[in-house]
């Protein structure tokens, strides 16, 4: 089998072609692109850098790329229960004079924006008559102006020519920071990752939300780190977090008070890793920018994601998978050959990301065991820049078969809202079982504290 992103996820992570895990497929996702490929291949480049860390090699890790695909959509199945609808009924796409506009309306201060922008409209039929009259240009621009969440269609010929395409695709995939030595030996230093549970008394910070930055660090729980999500009082993810939140603490603070800020700084100042999805200029605009953050810690490693990197005109803008889809060309490739946007089978990018993040994580520990300190970011739109320039396959000829009981772990999951089956996992290291120690659940149900 030929490994189609393989070497860019190595090169990107590792600074070097480093042999591949055993990816076994079972069928591919429908559509253009290929996804299936893209989902598993991430998913082993996060056991390859695991492997690399406990002193392993590419031959301990194993991948089924159909658990993979599943997995994609949805880790579990809930028993006698039903999970929130993730989707507002404004999160759509909707047609215009000059194009098409994707909004994204699940967060309530993004809702709050297209109501307000689209005449108070609530209903999807509503919203779209008044889109049909106006131009999509134009709503894009006022959505960003005001805080919403947009993006008008770009085709995938256009986005190559556009100013953010352009530095998009002259990023790298990871952009490392230049590894400084520690001030003072660390705990990361002599960590030891040999165990069943190799992460285990890793302290990780999570500020990320949705879902690719939660899937990295539901990775890291896997393997026993002890993860503290933070989030506002007024966030959720619906639907989600039957899904994200397993084997994690989730807490609430506001960074915008002072009391929390404190709380915030000291639990940075204890962590080892810091995993964030604020778009560039949002963490800074709170205070943290990364000269503060290495103040608070100068031990601690920061892998951050955002929708459309760290550079360009598009640098601080709010993205979330199914936009960046819309504006870097994929929806084009995906349209239906009759002018009807398309999108990825499951969200490809999210998915993909959030093992690039764990990934990266991994190797950063590695590099921490000689004493030196590196940090990492990605984005969205660069992992769909891979993605769109591939050759085009056709997943409809090759279907998965579809979910049966071995596919699932033998114990029943007791989460916040009710029995669930979680999945096996689609990676395998060996010696070290991908667990999770804490059943999904509500958010902000733990105190703001490692204890």
């Amino acid at each position: 089998m030929t490994e189609i992103f393989w070497n860019e996820l190595s090169l990107a992570v590792f600074g070097a072609n480093t042999a591949p895990p055993v990816i076994q497929y079972t069928g591919r996702l429908p559509g253009p692109l290929p996804v299936t490929e893209l989902l598993a291949e991430s998913v082993g480049l996060a056991g390859v850098a695991l492997a690399c860390l406990r002193g392993q090699s590419s031959e301990d890790v194993f991948v089924d790329g159909r658990l993979t695909a599943f997995w994609g959509l949805t880790s579990c199945e809930p028993i006698d229960w039903t999970p929130q609808e993730p989707w507002d009924p404004l999160s759509s796409i909707f047609k215009g004079r000059d194009g098409w506009i994707r909004l994204h309306t699940n967060a309530p201060h993004h809702k709050a924006v297209a109501t307000s922008l689209l005449g108070n409209t609530v209903t999807q039929e509503d919203a779209a008559a008044e889109i049909a009259n106006r131009s999509v240009v134009q709503l894009e621009t006022d959505f960003i102006a005001a805080g919403g969440a947009a993006a008008r269609l770009i085709t995938w010929n256009d986005w190559q020519a556009h100013p953010q395409g352009r530095v998009i695709s002259q990023s790298p995939l990871v952009e490392w920071s230049q590894a400084k030595p520690a001030r003072a030996p660390t705990k990361l230093q002599e960590a030891d990752y040999s165990s069943e549970r190799p992460l285990s008394g890793l302290k990780v910070l999570d500020l990320t939300r949705v879902l690719a930055g939660p899937v990295a660090t539901r990775t890291l729980a896997g393997y026993g780190a002890q993860v503290l999500r933070i989030d506002p009082a007024d966030w959720d993810d619906p639907g989600l977090l039957h899904d994200t939140t397993i084997g994690k603490h989730c807490a609430e603070l506001d960074l915008t008070s002072s009391s929390d800020r404190a709380l915030f700084v000291d639990l940075l100042r204890q962590a080892d890793v810091l995993v964030h999805g604020y778009r560039p200029g949002a963490l800074e605009g709170l205070g943290f920018d990364a000269a503060s953050l290495d103040q608070i810690n100068p031990a601690h490693i920061c892998i951050s994601l955002s929708a459309y990197g760290r550079q360009g005109p598009w640098s601080e803008r709010r993205g979330f998978d199914s936009l960046v889809q819309f504006s870097t060309g994929i929806a084009d490739l995906c349209s239906d050959g009759h002018g009807l946007p398309g999108k990825l089978p499951v969200q490809a990018l999210d998915h993909a990301a959030g093992y690039v993040i764990a990934a990266c994580v991994f190797e950063a520990l590695r590099v921490a065991k000689s004493g030196r300190i590196i940090s990492a970011q990605t984005s969205l739109a660069r992992i769909a820049w891979m993605l769109s320039r591939t050759d085009q396959t056709d997943g409809d000829d090759d279907p998965i078969p579809p979910k049966v009981k071995g596919d699932f772990a033998s114990s029943i999951e007791t989460s916040d809202w009710g029995n669930l089956k979680r999945l096996r996992p689609p990676l395998t290291v060996r010696d070290a079982p991908m667990i999770w120690d804490t059943p999904s659940g509500e958010l902000r149900r733990h105190p703001a504290s490692w204890d």
